[in-house]
């Protein structure tokens, strides 16, 4: 696994990450750490690595889009001084131009998105020792839904963003496909965004192979990959 012993692993979003975690850190007793695929992360490699001894902060905030970002990110990521830094944000940047389509002031557009996402991810590389980028997604399996084709744009700005800067990419969307040839969005999310348990353990799984995890609590030769 890539998270070496003692790191340090942020995870910032918006409220995806967010679930209820703790202010102004998401880390701490009683659920602090939210009730996400952070909190899943965070409690398959406390059950499974326990040696590893690996911190996990969740400074996701609900609503939160990739202008908010880069408007906390010295407080919320560069003076926590992570060695992991977890980014997934675009729902919002897409969302408020369906949900809100008169309020064009809270409108990110692609080459916003775009610019201040490269901006941070740039200025943020030289200072951790890994920095996985994550998709935004829709649980829309229609690609001609105009919301889904839209954020399937802004996921394809993040690979592009991953691949030019060379960071670890996942693209979230692309699970949940997969998740949809044998169920129903319904299933994992209400209003298409925010998931279930199901939804969120897709995320978490997702995560953990990009890092290299493999869950071996027998530690045997025979292993079940993630």
């Amino acid at each position: 696994m890539l998270l070496e012993k003692n790191a340090k692993l942020v995870f910032i979003g918006d409220s995806v990450t967010d679930c209820g975690r703790a202010r102004p850190v998401g880390e701490g007793l009683f659920g602090a750490i939210g009730t996400g695929y952070v909190g899943y992360v965070n409690a398959l490699l406390d059950a499974t690595v326990p040696q590893r001894k690996i911190r996990v902060i969740n400074m996701g905030t609900s609503g939160n889009t990739v202008r908010d970002l880069e408007a906390r990110w010295q407080a919320d990521v560069v003076d926590l001084k992570p060695d992991w830094l977890s980014v997934m944000i675009g729902i919002n940047d897409v969302w408020r131009q369906y949900d809100c389509p008169l309020q064009t002031e809270s409108h990110v557009y692609p080459d916003e998105y775009a610019g201040t996402l490269e901006r941070l991810v740039t200025c943020t590389k030289p200072l951790v020792k890994g920095l996985v980028l994550m998709t935004p997604y829709y649980m829309e399996p229609n690609r001609d839904d105009p919301m889904r084709r839209t954020m399937d744009q802004y996921g394809a700005i993040v690979k592009e963003i991953a691949n030019r800067c060379g960071t670890h990419f996942i693209d979230t969307q692309a699970a949940f496909d997969v998740y949809f040839q044998e169920y129903h969005p319904n299933n994992v999310a209400w209003d298409r965004i925010h998931p279930n348990h199901i939804g969120h353990m897709i995320l978490a799984r997702e995560f953990l192979k990009a890092v290299g995890y493999v869950w071996n609590p027998n530690r045997s030769g025979n292993v079940p990959r993630l």
